[in-house]
């Protein structure tokens, strides 16, 4: 029997990994699926590679259904950092940016990530970077408003006294 081939191999094999990736579920069965292949005699390494994973990758996962049965391959909470904030600090930072910048005496109109990061070190004693502080508007439920420039308006006075100056053979503006 022929061996069967995919057409463009690698592009599939991108592709079903980006499924895979998609859904908690997909990542789930692929988990499995990879220790189905090591209780079947393949070396995490091998695994790994076949998956395209990183060998350490899928030691965990053999070490996790070790420790937890098939609930150590499911993905749950991970713990992270735990907030600058606390409780009732968020709330008092929710009702500040619902307020303008300009009512604690900063010059800009709207909140930015760097003027968030100013307030929270000088009001609240936290140092935030900017983009940890973008973070923060998004997980509020605020989202990125960019403030139109203003396009210059012409002087009336101006426009006025040069149609009055201007003479019909002049090209104007030049």
């Amino acid at each position: 029997m022929r061996k069967l081939e995919i057409a463009d191999a690698d592009i599939m094999r991108i592709a079903i990994q980006q499924e895979i990736v998609r859904s908690e579920e997909s990542r789930y069965d692929h988990r499995l699926h990879g220790l189905l292949l090591i209780t079947g005699g393949q070396s995490c390494g091998q695994v790994a590679e076949l998956f395209g994973e990183d060998r350490r990758t899928v030691q965990r996962w053999v070490k996790a259904f070790e420790a937890h049965g098939l609930d150590g391959l499911r993905e749950g909470e991970r713990p992270g950092r735990p907030r600058s904030l606390d409780a009732r600090q968020w709330a008092a930072l929710g009702k500040d940016l619902r307020r303008s910048p300009t009512e604690f005496g900063y010059e800009a109109g709207l909140w930015d990530g760097k003027l968030l990061s100013q307030r929270l070190r000088q009001h609240y004693g936290v140092e935030l970077s900017v983009r940890q502080c973008q973070r923060v508007f998004r997980d509020m439920g605020f989202r990125f408003r960019k403030p139109r420039p203003q396009v210059a308006q012409p002087d009336p006075a101006k426009v006025a006294a040069f149609k009055k100056t201007a003479t019909s053979g002049q090209k104007r503006g030049h």
